[in-house]
């Protein structure tokens, strides 16, 4: 190789190599600083309590944002190292068929013969079928008149992949630019809601959790579904023998619930921790059936079913498709309810209702 092709070559690879570096090289979100404890002493348990309520549900559609932007980014990251190996590869050939044309050009300067083998490998789309006559060989020189003609398709092509690694590398820095804005919304109304639970009196904060437990036991009197007392309970019992469901949606089911008692972190998918879709994901990933990573792609992408026919293991969606759990009989569900709570169950009329999606089928 002589000293102008490996400089070409070398330029080229540091082109591929800037794609790769630019992606490292992006900025990572910050992180919010926990505050004062914030008294709310002028406030009614009612108030404080819907308080809190708005502030972790706009940290939960926050998640939301931040799950999505997770996997597109993903998703985006791969492709732009699917098309730095294109880049690759097309360098590669531009560079042989440089090689290939100055060959030609010095051989027939010396008014010799250039091997065609070598043209056969270069030019053919199957390379094991080589050149092995002299018939064949007459015809690969007689090819060397589209080498020219070749090279101007490749420098077309691998200016192409050049431009989408670009513009994928421009979306994979707005996607990670909405990403750390997700994640600073998302830190910002936790700290808030933090705030004001640290500045909460004893006696306030007993009133909370008897409030959410009245709460809790009214939502159990609207449910309407199977269960609710029509003779069509998908469940026995209570506890965790309560279920009866088979198949996936019994393995995803046990999953689910082992994993009660493991806290609430946003955009985690276990094992140690979990946000309401990673929970549903994961334990439908390890019943065998991968389902999408987000609530609303869950909305999205799984077949609906009424809520009349709700069985265990299926999804309740809730609010926007902002939330979500998993129906596990008699009623309840089982899901990652927001920071500062573990996983759990809870009544499935608890929250508002959009629709129930049944994975596997």
């Amino acid at each position: 190789m002589n000293v102008s092709t490996r400089g070409r070559r070398l330029r080229s690879r540091a082109a591929t190599a800037a794609f790769v570096c630019a992606i490292t090289l992006l900025p990572g979100p910050s992180y919010a600083t926990p505050g004062e404890p914030d008294p709310r002493n002028d406030q009614s348990i009612e108030d404080i309590h819907d308080e809190l309520n708005g502030l972790y549900r706009q940290a939960e559609v926050a998640t939301e944002a931040y799950d999505t932007a997770d996997v597109k980014a993903a998703e985006q990251e791969k492709r732009l190292a699917s098309l730095h190996k294109d880049l690759t590869r097309t360098e590669d050939r531009l560079d042989d068929l440089r090689d290939l044309a100055g060959a030609a050009a010095r051989t027939q300067y010396r008014g010799g013969n250039l091997d065609s083998t070598g043209i056969q490998l270069l030019l053919g789309d199957h390379p094991d079928h080589a050149l092995d006559d002299a018939s064949q060989a007459r015809q690969a020189l007689r090819n060397l008149v589209t080498v020219s003609t070749i090279q101007k398709n490749t420098r077309a092509e691998l200016s192409r992949q050049t431009d989408a690694a670009a513009e994928k590398l421009r979306e994979l820095k707005n996607t990670r630019a909405d990403k750390a804005e997700a994640k600073r919304k998302i830190e910002n109304k936790i700290s808030e809601a933090e705030r004001i639970e640290a500045g909460l009196k004893k006696e306030q904060t007993r009133k909370l959790a008897q409030l959410e437990k009245e709460e809790a036991q009214e939502a159990k009197s609207r449910w309407t579904g199977p269960g609710s007392g029509d003779g069509t309970s998908t469940g026995s019992g209570s506890g965790g023998g309560r279920v009866k469901a088979s198949g996936a949606a019994a393995k995803a089911v046990a999953f689910a619930l082992a994993q009660i008692g493991k806290p609430y972190v946003w955009g985690a998918v276990g094992p140690s921790s979990y946000d309401c879709s990673g929970l549903t994901s994961t334990a439908w990933a390890a019943a065998g059936h991968p389902i999408p990573r987000t609530s609303q792609a869950q909305w999205q992408g799984l077949t609906r079913v009424s809520l009349a026919s709700v069985r265990p293991g299926d999804l309740i969606i809730y609010y926007d498709a902002t939330h979500v759990g998993m129906y596990i009989g008699d009623g309840e569900i089982v899901h990652a309810p927001r920071p500062g709570r573990t996983v759990t169950t809870a009544p499935a009329a608890s929250m508002p209702v959009l629709g129930v999606v049944r994975p596997g089928v």
